[in-house]
């Protein structure tokens, strides 16, 4: 990977991470990116929905949507939901910049680390934003009694969680949500974000929409875009009571949203089983994920569930380098959280992906942490540890859809060669000599500096540091149960 194809200035222009097409463009249209910044589902929509929506291109971009009152019924007949009670907007942060225009008077809490438009829209608009720091020491787990308590402290009116957080992936279990609602009946407005909710395996049912639509002043959001990963489209909805949800509806414009979010709607409704599979397959890239990541020494990995993974680099570490190392010699791009209010430069979020994504990315991170800068011994055990992250890849029985023999992937000739690949574990254009892109290439380069490659690094079973809970695997997820569909 040439490091001629990117600028490292294109990534610190300004707050929020470049888009794909600027980095595309950046290139010059060369970039082999992996995107592990951007928050996807890598199973969703199919190949064959993909050709559909090829197939009606030119109607979608030729013709007049419907407008947003009957796209909406059309969600709403898909999931069961009243439409009365249920808003679209042209993605989930057009909602956000209503909920702070019409509801948000004067002061909104929210905890950090969080999305950041739920701090900065309001501070835009000159609201006093309290911000409730998770702490780090406690793995930013969030504590309704502590937050309800810090709500009655300053006086705000308005609070805000996501749920699961945004970067953390923490999640809180859906009767502690409701216990936090009781607790905050007589503020103005409470909003919910489960912008990621159907990501969650935890518990069978994790939404509070349900609630949402009964109660006075609670509002619960959801991303289709996010869901399905589908960003371009821009297009999300909320659920209230029908006085409340009026009383956005009325401001939004009639014909916010667009033909290919119309499509989409109906596409959905034919299609419900393939995306509860994408579903199940994310789930279990993340915990195959969580524990090659906490394999790697020196790395802090935050359990999650969303569909994506909060890591803290080791001390001395810092994640620009990191980043811009990464998009650069591995075309591995991630998202560095300096920037984000109670997080820090150390703390990266890596979007849950599919097994030959994340080799890319295991071996991008190991050539950079432990490279050239750490003691010998260190320098060994890096290499054994990556060696049985990439292996766990291969060896769990079942785990990857259409596999014909254990660790080969589907569409590959031989026990770990990637189709298209030319040698075990070679990406294609993988040629710049300072890019490992093999475990044996990495090994090769690190043996002229340690004097016993071979020698373990202790507990190769680490797994993800935050305290599962009771009753909780080591995942945080709770009892065993069976998912229900809950397709947005």
């Amino acid at each position: 990977m040439s490091s001629d194809f990117i600028d490292p200035s294109l990534l610190r222009k300004n707050a929020h991470s470049p888009s794909f097409f600027a980095l595309n463009r950046a290139s010059s249209g060369r970039l082999d990116l992996v995107d592990f910044c951007i928050p996807c589902n890598p199973y969703f929509p199919t190949p064959e929905m993909f050709s559909r929506l090829t197939g009606a291109l030119e109607q979608i971009l030729k013709y007049y949507p419907s407008d947003a009152d009957t796209i909406t019924a059309e969600l709403c007949a898909t999931l069961g939901l009243n439409p009365q009670t249920v808003v679209m907007g042209n993605g989930s942060t057009e909602l956000i910049t209503w909920i702070d225009h019409l509801l948000v008077s004067e002061s909104l809490a929210t905890p950090i680390p969080t999305f950041g438009r739920w701090t900065d829209q309001p501070l835009e608009t000159g609201k006093r934003v309290d911000m409730f720091q998770l702490q780090e020491m406690r793995n930013f787990e969030f504590d309704v009694d502590s937050f309800v308590q810090f709500v009655r402290a300053r006086g705000s009116r308005v609070a805000v969680i996501c749920n699961p957080n945004n970067p953390d992936g923490g999640y809180v279990p859906r009767h502690e949500v409701v216990r936090m609602l009781d607790c905050l009946l007589d503020l103005d407005l409470v909003v919910v974000d489960e912008s990621f909710a159907d990501f969650v395996d935890a518990e069978a049912c994790t939404s509070v929409a349900d609630e949402a639509r009964i109660r006075p002043n609670v509002i619960v959001l959801k991303s289709l875009g996010k869901n399905f990963g589908l960003h371009g489209i821009r297009f999300g909805y909320l659920v209230a009571n029908p006085a409340l949800a009026q009383r956005i509806r009325v401001a939004l414009p009639r014909w916010n949203l667009n033909s290919f979010a119309e499509v989409m709607v109906l596409l959905l409704r034919e299609h419900r089983e393939e995306y509860r599979e994408s579903l199940r397959l994310l789930a279990r890239d993340r915990s195959l994920m969580l524990q090659q990541l906490a394999s790697l020494p020196g790395l802090k990995v935050y359990p999650s569930q969303g569909n994506f993974i909060l890591i803290k680099l080791p001390d001395g570490k810092d994640g620009v380098g990191l980043r811009d190392y990464l998009i650069q010699e591995h075309g591995v791009f991630v998202r560095e959280c300096g920037n984000k209010l109670g997080a820090g430069s150390q703390f990266l979020r890596l979007v849950v992906r599919p097994q030959n994504d994340v080799q890319r990315l295991l071996i991008g991170l190991a050539s950079y942490l432990y490279g050239t800068a750490s003691p010998a011994g260190s320098l060994a055990d890096a290499v054994n540890a990556l060696e049985s992250a990439l292996d766990s890849g291969v060896t769990e029985p079942n785990v990857y859809a259409g596999v014909t023999d254990q660790g080969a992937y589907a569409g590959a000739t031989d026990q770990g060669v990637y189709a298209g690949a030319t040698d075990e574990g070679v990406y294609a254009g993988a040629t710049d000599p300072g890019t490992y892109s093999t475990v044996a290439e990495l090994r090769s380069y690190l043996s002229a500096k340690v004097v016993s490659p071979e020698q373990g690094w202790g507990d190769q079973n680490a797994t993800a540091t935050r305290p599962a809970g009771p009753g909780a695997d080591r995942y945080g997820r709770f009892e065993p149960q069976t998912r229900e569909a809950r397709p947005a």
